[in-house]
């Protein structure tokens, strides 16, 4: 037999098994049942998983939220599209939403104070990407994504669209500011 010609007989899954061939299909199919158990073991107890809530939801409604949270705790308004900078009290239910080409608004946190944040997609998909905290959530038109955070560290942390949502895509970045 020629590894360059076809087989003389065209029903290969007739002939007999080789024992190497034998032992290379053992040696993968106990590694996929490594693999396996382990993505259950890892959801189950690996700390990286975060816990959300999803709730349905309309553009407009969430839209709605979004900016009494804006009109009741803006401090300043920053880059040339004057997005408004909103410090909420800490404990509170915060607001994020995106849409071609933006985050919308500026988060300002206090460090070690716990808040509910509140994602949506008003338009396409998009991908919220927290950094350096390598966060990362898809966020769906209609769906209201609500995680618990915490921040433990000051600083500036970039929101970045890790979901390509088009041209722009490349420019959707947002911030979140924690003191």
């Amino acid at each position: 037999m020629s590894a360059i010609l076809p087989p003389a007989e065209r029903l290969w899954w007739k002939h007999p098994l080789d024992r190497v061939e034998g032992t290379w299909i053992g040696i993968a199919f106990v590694w996929c049942m490594i693999m396996f158990f382990m993505m259950i073991y890892w959801h189950a107890y690996g700390s990286q998983n975060l816990s959300t809530e999803t709730y349905k939801t309309t553009p407009e409604k969430f839209a709605a939220k979004a900016q009494v949270m804006v009109d009741a705790y803006t401090v300043r308004t920053e880059t040339e599209q004057q997005i408004p900078v909103v410090a909420p009290p800490a404990g509170s239910d915060i607001y994020m939403l995106a849409r071609l080409w933006s985050f919308w608004p500026i988060l300002e946190l206090e460090k070690d104070q716990t808040y509910r944040l509140h994602l949506t997609a008003m338009d396409y998909n998009h991908g919220f990407s927290l950094q350096p905290a390598n966060i990362n959530i898809q966020m769906v038109p209609g769906y209201e994504h609500v995680i618990t955070i915490t921040p433990n560290q000051s600083g500036m942390y970039s929101v970045v669209c890790n979901e390509y949502c088009g041209i722009g895509h490349h420019q959707m970045v947002g911030r979140i500011y924690v003191k």
